[in-house]
């Protein structure tokens, strides 16, 4: 006889823009849950119809159900995205799979009428991100609040993350962080080299969002200051006023290469793959995808040096804070170093971020909420410490006492 834990669940992915994925952390990430748990659990993932066109659209997707909802899914827009993909899945899910906090001001309700199961990722620490307003702040500072009060599991994809709603809210949050070995080595072709005629020499890469939390504007000044190596970008530069004054100043200048959204997998990894060095500028959030993509490609990394980003590469890469600290990483970088990085920094993402051990906890944690009642606390010695102490020690980001 089969218990409530082995039967067939109905669970509702929110929070992604959909699937198929186009290089976005939390799309990947359902992709593979798809693929690994559709054959155990009936899967449905609320779809941006804003992103796939009518022609685009499939009624399923290598197991489980799409459903389109008529709006934005990123920036502001994902507040009624999630708020209405929460509200629909109310009518059959038994669980509901949350990416993301936009739409934590229902779960209050759905804890107090329904008997929904709730396992939600908050994502980082969204609301210090720089591309927010103010109010966009607050909103989603006091959304984090209710996504963590009111789940029955919550996930941090970074041990930093887990320190910090463990400090401020005192949960337990489950660590379950991004898979990489998706991304492949492509062998460099005599195409690509018509197309990419940098890719023959050694050179550093980036792929991002053009944000001012990515510190590109930083990156860039630093590598238009050496001819080490050339710098290689790929990202959205039309998106915003900061993307497009970059590509206006950097886009001629001979040591940097500027490219718009690749959205073939393997034309990034063939970029990505042969490249020399990774640099890493996020400064915000968790377990970055395309950090822990790199290290799986086998990438030397140059990363801001947040606490997130040492967290990931397990102080294994090199860490910058500002411009002259990256410059000087450039230019005195050498060949063992690399080799040594490399190695390190594989081995790390073969062994945490790997796609069949991230489902597989993705899968014991739909087990466990299904007999979870309550949920557990925690609440770390650091609770007690000043921001100075903080400060002083490296554990700034455990700041609890006020907004800002």
């Amino acid at each position: 006889m089969e218990t409530t834990t082995t039967k067939r669940k109905k669970i509702a992915i929110i929070g992604t823009v959909g699937v198929p994925a186009n290089y976005g952390g939390f799309e990947t990430l359902a992709e593979h849950l798809v693929v690994n748990l559709s054959e155990k659990h009936d899967i449905t993932i609320y779809c941006s119809g804003k992103k796939y066109k009518a022609k685009q659209r499939q009624k399923y997707y290598k197991g489980a159900r799409l459903k389109y909802l008529p709006l934005q899914a990123n920036g502001i827009q994902s507040i009624p995205y999630d708020t209405l993909s929460i509200f629909h899945s109310l009518f059959y899910a038994d669980i509901l799979l949350i990416l993301g906090v936009a739409g934590a001001w229902l779960l209050p309700f759905i804890r107090l009428f329904t008997n929904k199961k709730i396992i939600i990722s908050i994502d980082g620490i969204e609301w210090k991100r720089d591309k927010w307003n103010i109010l966009a702040k607050w909103y989603l500072f006091w959304a984090e609040g209710l996504a963590v009060k009111y789940s029955h599991i919550d996930i941090s994809d970074n041990e930093a993350i887990q320190d910090y709603t463990a400090a401020r809210y005192g949960s337990l949050s489950r660590i379950i962080e991004y898979g990489a070995d998706h991304t492949i080595h492509v062998p460099v072709s005599e195409e690509a080299i018509n197309n990419y005629p940098f890719i023959t020499q050694p050179y550093a890469f980036k792929v991002c969002r053009i944000e001012p939390e990515n510190n590109i504007h930083l990156i860039l000044e630093a590598f238009s200051q050496t001819n080490k190596m050339p710098l290689v970008i790929v990202g959205n530069w039309d998106k915003s006023k900061y993307g497009t004054d970059l590509k206006a100043k950097f886009s001629t200048h001979p040591n940097i290469r500027l490219f718009d959204p690749i959205y073939d997998q393997q034309k990034l990894d063939l970029l990505r793959s042969n490249a020399a060095l990774y640099i890493h500028g996020h400064s915000a959030g968790g377990t970055n995808p395309s950090l822990v993509e790199a290290m799986s490609l086998g990438l030397p990394i140059i990363a801001y040096g947040v606490s997130y980003n040492k967290v990931t590469t397990e102080n294994r890469a090199l860490y910058f804070l500002n411009q002259e600290e990256l410059i000087n990483h450039i230019n005195n970088i050498y060949t063992a170093k690399l080799i040594k990085m490399r190695t390190e920094l594989r081995e790390i993402a073969q062994r945490k971020y790997n796609w069949l051990n991230i489902t597989f906890k993705y899968e014991l944690l739909i087990e466990e909420v299904l007999s979870t009642a309550t949920k557990n606390n925690a609440l770390p010695s650091t609770a007690r410490l000043s921001y100075k102490q903080l400060l002083k020690t490296g554990l700034a980001h455990l700041k609890t006492s006020n907004f800002f």
